[in-house]
């Protein structure tokens, strides 16, 4: 009777451990995929759990469990990000100024939806049921009604916005970069109800959120992640990081905040001990350039990539360029416990 006491004692034990308790992440699978040329964004369609990797002119779609690439959809211009909706997949071109639709059965492009000016973030809302597209160069949002096809509206920013997410009431948030704040509006009416500082967050970029908590995560340029409480834009909190982050994912079910951060290479991984406390578990090395990210909700894993870079050539144009990704070294990283 002891023995069996204890052993159940154990299990319940272990079921309640917090998440810095049950081990750290690591890299579990790295694929080589290849190609030319960088990358952007990396987004999971929730249907088929296929990524999504927009690599500036073409986006391939890659099986995370094996890594093996189911398709290259080509002819594209200056992608940035991924939303779905049933089988479509909407595709982001800053070059084009448009949103590419493809249907995510057989990966043809079906057809093209003209937005702002560059778009880059993209988003699906379920309470407006619209996509939204964020524009850097005319630095508003476009409202898309995916049924039509079709622009239903735009909203002005009032500045160069990055990642948005929606608080799943009819409210979206969005990072705006070059003033260090965040603008929240009315994703049915299309008014700016907020503009919040971000201060001492600097140029912020990637995003998640807390809903259940009412919290935001604004990953910054300054090596930091600003928590924002929904309701009243205060920062409440501040969580160390890496450099150059450019996307930040939360997984509700352990309470854990990541963040890629491409210039340090490397995965920073913080606990959420309450919605104003944070305690930085991990900063797993990933790669030279690993800035971008995707999280599995269901299997708890997170995809990165990367590739070999060297020094750019400077210009009188770019006298400080970004390093060239070495051909045929681009590559998947899988990381889990």
């Amino acid at each position: 009777m002891r023995s069996k006491f204890a052993v159940c004692c154990a299990v319940l034990a272990a079921l309640a451990a917090p998440a810095s308790a049950q081990g750290p992440y690591r890299i579990l699978n790295s694929y080589t995929l290849g190609g030319e040329g960088g990358w952007d964004y990396l987004n999971l369609d929730p249907a088929s759990g296929n990524l999504f990797i927009t690599r500036g002119s073409h986006v391939m779609v890659v099986d995370p469990s094996t890594g093996k690439q189911l398709a290259d959809i080509a002819g594209l211009a200056a992608i940035h990000g991924t939303a779905f909706l049933g089988n479509r997949a909407y595709v982001s071109e800053g070059g084009a100024n448009r949103i590419a639709v493809i249907d995510t059965k057989n990966f043809s492009k079906i057809a093209e939806i003209p937005v702002g000016t560059r778009p880059d973030g993209i988003l699906y809302d379920a309470v407006s049921k619209r996509l939204f597209t964020f524009n850097g160069s005319s630095k508003d949002a476009t409202a898309v009604d995916p049924v039509s096809g079709k622009a239903v509206g735009t909203v002005a920013l009032g500045g160069k916005p990055e990642a948005a997410i929606s608080d799943g009431a009819g409210t979206i948030f969005v990072n705006i970069e070059d003033k260090s704040e965040l603008v929240a509006f009315d994703a049915r009416t299309l008014t700016v109800k907020q503009h919040y500082p971000l201060v001492p967050c600097e140029e912020p970029s990637g995003m998640a959120a807390d809903l259940a908590h009412g919290r935001i995560f604004s990953g910054c340029d300054n090596k930091m992640i600003a928590v924002t409480d929904m309701k009243t834009g205060k920062v409440v909190a501040q969580i160390p990081i890496g450099e150059g982050v450019d996307a930040n994912r939360f997984d509700p079910a352990t309470g854990l905040i990541f963040s890629s951060n491409g210039e340090s290479g490397t995965l920073t991984i913080a606990h959420e001990d309450s919605p104003d406390k944070f305690t930085v578990l991990q900063n797993l090395a990933t790669g030279d350039g690993a800035r971008t990210m995707e999280l599995d909700a269901k299997s708890h894993r997170a995809y990165v990539v990367t590739a070999d870079r060297t020094p750019g050539t400077p210009t009188t144009a770019q006298p400080h360029p970004r390093p060239v990704p070495v051909p045929g070294t681009f590559r998947l990283l899988v990381i889990g416990r």
